[in-house]
């Protein structure tokens, strides 16, 4: 008896059509969603028409046997017939007309036929390059909508000799606009029932005009080829009209050439420009695989032009394309059905004619074939042999058999050419270092809202078309001086250039960035402040000014924004000093509790910078973001900072500013301005809503939250990743700085500084907002800062002349803010401007996300720990900035918001049927609920799940152990978790046990058991926990080994690299 194939509820009737298990918007991630809750092959139904979704290589390769299935042409496919009717793309199994086309058409994508198109090929690309080159390095530009441009024009050109001339026109031509048009329509009628269709009216009226739009140019294409046809190349279009099938001898109707005319240009702009714009991603994102396919292209091309013979050496580009189209396919979904009833995998019925889908997303991340880092890019497993031992149809990009993709070889040149001119010539960078892929779906996939900038590169020879001068010229010395290196902002005004770069995910070595910079016109100095990525060339960076870098280190990698400078730094040659005559000095910031990797990039960079020639101006600065004094740290350092420059650049090397600007003072109202989420330089927020708020543990106890929310449209993630929230002051903290200075909420205020910053600057904004939602009121004050604020006191104050003996008790040890202190020594009398100068900018925070995508797709939660206590000053209460603000949103609440991936290791495995063991306590519990609700969820639906083990501290049952009642309760009943609490209050309930790690060794046997079943190991919390736990394991293989603890802490930290993962905070 065949097994019932899993498939999600349902209503009756429709099936899953009203559900919203499929979103008409991203259906890529509904999928991914299902798959990794359901399995690799499960049933949707809509309107009893069932559809059958298979991801799995073992069920795709019997899917992809042309004796027992066949193409089945249906969805948005069947839609799409009405403008592409029986073309290629789109004809029915068995039509007479697909045949006969194809055997005219085959020869004509032969290897020997697809070379022959280089140079119109070359052609289209040369009018790309000139396009980026035109427009400068500061331009962002958009490549989904380039690449459209390059796809579209290349097809046309070489289909059918017909020039669009898309890059000498500011908006899309109305061919690709009515195309595109017609492809969304297609698939959202594809999602609507046929009864209903007739009432779109609106969208059945631009429907129908986009088709005719296309259908009237294919044929006015094809009239101007018939009553002209002297001189004609024999391209596409030539072969169509003169070619016989051999087969019948008979040739193509002119509707059918329509139709293979729409068929090429849908086909082939779309799979090439979601290729070329999907890889460029990845490669900005992956900036050593970056390295390598920009170090093959410039020994394979040199300073050349391209040239056919160059195709076939660029082994690893061809790796990078197989590799970005393996995770990002173009084209989502191959549609067949059996020829009759059938059972795949020995255990699953299909019936004649069901639709069959293969999820080509979901297959081409098969960990059975591509290992536990499918989900990563690695272009090396497409080398060496690795791509042709693939299992068969593990790769399924361009469809299957005898109806896939005929163009592939038309397609893969074009990208193979465009890859190595674009790299050959230009720099690539992000827009916003911060982005993270969106989606964006039609009939297939493209990125959203990714944006690039392309930097020419210094020596790169002119752009070379068909016709051009192909002579080994380079880039005047005029041009490269032009498109010099980034900052594009170089200091402007009097005083000593300094060019500040930071590299920071959470904000803090921005927000020490932003201190340098403010203080700079101080000491003479004209600062700019730019992100390390921005420099796209270190040879080419300025040397009429320090460098000044401030940048963390994430468990041992650089910040997102960073990653591109270190590995173009690690490159340079050390030997060729290329950076003699520049001066530097490094700040970093790190945690110890990654004590293997502490400081591993500020040191990395500092080390390098020496080696390459630079000055090292002082000793590299440190700060530790776990310890009690990590700003602090930072104020020492940037005194030392300025004492150090001011020794070096003095008025007799460069001349000293004649006068330091005077600030604004004045108060004004005029109107709105631009979105704090750019000024506090995180353009990747976006609006969510908050859906629930609710409180977890009992009076008495510390005070815990659920929050959920609506995630904005396309941003997805995975269980384990972050969420970064962009925070407001309590309205307690800001009252209390109004009303210190006597000021009101509504006075709007416009603030005009030549220095940078990240306040709002000429344009108005309510004294409320800006210390609502621009500085930190709570950050504790650093030495610097207390200074500044002791020179608006009086000297003889007797208060503050105590205050003054013992600063580190009196201050820095109770953590007392700027705010505290003007409130409890009113003779502070700073004025307010001075005030706000003085504050920190707002940072995000970022939370471990507490939910599975899997449960609720769409949604995400947060478990947060509320922070009050009483002040150390003496004086009210202490409030967390972003705690609070989480706990006092509403339902309704519109929140900034953005995902950020977690550490790689820091995932479930992708064999569900690993065991997994969890060490947390407090809402070090989030991220471990996010695993537990993920298998769950899959143990819900039959997948096979392993054993989950939970070992979880907290004060008593009955107090705060997280989620008891309801969502935890259902878990451990359901056998998705086993959990085993340690209660610091009431131990005589945990075995004895008052804290996790005692648990964890009360417990060892089953700890070492699911050890050796090969486990993945977990720990979420604050330092204590995480390293006690860390010891209680070592201590495990210390009794199992019976070896010393040297040899067990080796051991441990060989199996911790695989195996161990850790999130620590505080």
């Amino acid at each position: 008896m065949p097994d019932p194939i899993p498939s999600p509820p349902s209503y009756p009737v429709v099936g899953h059509a009203l559900t919203g298990v499929i979103d008409p918007v991203t259906p890529t991630l509904s999928y991914r969603l299902l798959r990794e809750k359901y399995g690799r092959i499960y049933e949707l139904n809509f309107y009893g028409r069932p559809l059958i979704v298979v991801s799995s290589q073992k069920l795709v390769n019997e899917l992809c046997d042309e004796t027992r299935f066949h193409k089945n042409v249906s969805g948005a496919l069947e839609e799409v017939r009405h403008g592409a009717g029986d073309g290629l793309f789109t004809a029915y199994h068995g039509e007479e007309s697909w045949g006969i086309a194809h055997r005219i058409l085959m020869p004509a994508f032969g290897p020997q036929q697809t070379l022959g198109m280089f140079n119109d090929m070359l052609d289209i690309n040369s009018q790309l390059l000139f396009k980026w080159e035109r427009f400068g390095p500061d331009h962002p530009i958009d490549p989904t909508d380039d690449f459209t441009r390059l796809a579209f024009d290349t097809v046309s050109l070489c289909a059918m000799s017909y020039r669009v001339n898309s890059f000498y026109q500011e908006e899309l031509p109305a061919f690709v606009r009515a195309m595109g048009g017609f492809l969304v329509e297609s698939g959202r009628r594809a999602q609507t029932p046929h009864m209903m269709q007739g009432f779109m009216h609106k969208s059945n009226t631009q429907y129908e005009a986009d088709i005719k739009l296309m259908v009237d140019l294919c044929d006015k294409i094809i009239a101007q080829r018939k009553a002209h046809p002297e001189g004609a190349k024999n391209d596409l279009l030539n072969r169509m009209l003169e070619g016989k099938d051999p087969k019948t001898g008979r040739g193509l109707s002119d509707a059918n050439i329509r139709n293979q005319l729409i068929t090429f240009l849908i086909a082939g702009h779309e799979t090439t420009s979601g290729l070329l714009s999907f890889t460029c991603y990845h490669l900005l994102a992956n900036p050593s695989t970056y390295t390598k396919i920009q170090a093959e292209i410039d020994e394979v091309l040199g300073n050349d032009p391209i040239q056919l013979s160059h195709l076939p050496k660029l082994v690893y580009t061809n790796a990078v394309l197989r590799e970005s189209i393996r995770l990002n396919a173009p084209l989502g979904m191959l549609n067949v059905t059996p020829n009759e009833d059938t059972i795949i995998g020995g255990r699953w019925e299909i019936k004649k004619d069901t639709r069959c889908v293969v999820e080509i997303n979901g297959l081409q991340r098969d960990p059975e074939v591509w290992g536990d880092d499918a989900e990563e890019f690695r272009p090396e497993r497409m080398l060496d042999g690795k791509f042709e031992a693939l299992p068969p149809n593990s790769w399924k990009p361009f469809g299957n058999g005898a109806r896939a993709c005929i163009g592939r070889p038309f397609a893969w040149q074009e990208a193979t050419m465009m890859m190595a001119t674009m790299l050959q010539r230009f720099d690539l960078r992000f827009d916003d270092p911060s982005y993270h892929l969106h989606l964006k779906q039609t009939l297939t996939t493209k990125p959203k809202d990714f944006k690039m900038h392309a930097i020419p590169r210094r020596g790169a020879r002119p752009i070379v078309g068909p016709g051009s001068l192909a002579g080994p010229q380079t880039t005047s010395p005029e041009t490269a001086e032009k498109h010099d290196a980034r900052p594009a902002e170089v200091p402007v005004g009097t005083g000593i250039p300094m060019y500040v770069y930071f590299g920071s995910n959470t904000g803090s070595c921005e927000s020490f960035a932003q201190n340098v910079v403010s203080d700079a016109l101080a000491h003479g100095f004209r600062a700019v402040i730019a992100t390390l990525d921005s420099i796209d060339e270190l040879a080419k960076v300025h040397y009429d000014g320090p460098m000044i870098i401030l940048t963390a280190s994430y468990e041992g990698q650089p910040a997102d924004n960073a990653a591109h400078f270190v590995e173009g730094l690690q490159r340079l040659a050390p030997e060729k000093r290329p950076l003699t005559n520049l001066k530097y000095a490094v700040f970093g910031a790190g945690n110890r509790d990654w004590a293997m990797t502490y400081q591993r990039i500020p040191t990395l960079i500092d080390s390098k910078m020496e080696q390459l020639g630079a000055e090292r101006l002082m000793e590299r600065g440190r700060a530790d973001a776990g310890g009690a004094d990590f700003f602090g740290e930072f104020d020492k350092w940037e005194k030392n900072l300025w004492e150090t420059l001011n020794k070096v650049y003095t008025p007799s090397t460069i001349e000293q500013p004649t006068e330091v600007p005077e600030e604004e003072e004045e108060f004004v109202v005029t109107v709105t301005g631009t979105a704090r989420q750019i000024r506090l330089r995180q353009p990747d927020l976006r609006d969510s809503k908050v859906l629930e708020n609710r409180l977890l543990t009992k009076p008495g106890a510390p005070e815990k939250r659920h929050i959920q929310f609506q995630l904005p449209e396309g941003m997805e993630y995975a269980a384990g990743d972050y969420l970064a929230i962009l925070p407001k002051n309590p309205d307690v903290s800001v009252r209390r700085v109004l009303k210190h200075f006597n000021l009101q909420p509504d006075t709007k205020i416009e603030i005009k500084t030549k220095a940078s910053t990240t306040l709002p600057t000429d344009e108005p904004i309510r004294l409320h907002d800006l210390f609502s939602e621009y500085v930190e009121l709570a950050q504790p004050v650093t030495q610097r800062v207390l200074d500044q604020l002791l020179q608006f006191a009086p000297k003889d104050n007797v208060r503050l002349r105590d205050l003054l003996t013992d600063t580190k008790t009196a201050v820095f040890d109770k953590r007392l803010s700027a705010l505290d202190l003007i409130e409890m020594y009113p003779d502070i009398n700073i004025p307010p401007t001075k005030f706000v100068k003085l504050l920190p900018s707002m940072r995000i925070r970022q939370y471990s996300i507490s939910s599975s995508p899997v449960a609720k797709p769409g949604e995400c939660s947060l478990t947060v720990s509320i922070v009050r206590a009483p002040s150390l000053g003496g004086h009210g209460e202490f409030v967390g900035v972003a705690s609070n603000y989480l706990a006092h949103l509403e339902v309704g609440d519109t929140v900034c918001v953005a995902v950020r991936p977690s550490a790689a290791k820091f995932h479930l495995p992708a064999d569900t049927t690993k065991p997994i063991v969890m060490f947390c306590a407090g809402s070090g519990f989030a991220p471990m609920r996010g695993f537990i609700e993920d298998r769950a969820e899959q143990l819900a639906v039959g997948r096979e799940v392993g054993k989950t083990l939970l070992f979880v501290g907290c004060r008593a049952p009955d107090e705060d152990l997280l989620y008891k009642d309801k969502e935890l309760k259902k878990w451990q009943e359901s056998g998705a978790v086993d959990v085993r609490p340690a209660f610091s209050r009431a131990s005589d309930a945990s075995y004895g046990c008052k804290y996790t790690q005692d648990r964890v060794w009360n417990d060892r046997a089953d700890v070492k058991a699911l050890y050796r079943e090969g486990a993945r190991f977990y720990t979420c919390g604050m330092s204590g926990m995480s390293n006690a736990c860390r010891e209680k394991c070592v201590d495990m293989i210390m009794e199992e080994m019976n070896c010393t603890q040297d040899a067990a802490s080796q051991k441990f930290q060989d199996i911790a690299g695989e195996r161990y993962s850790i999130d620590v905070f505080g």
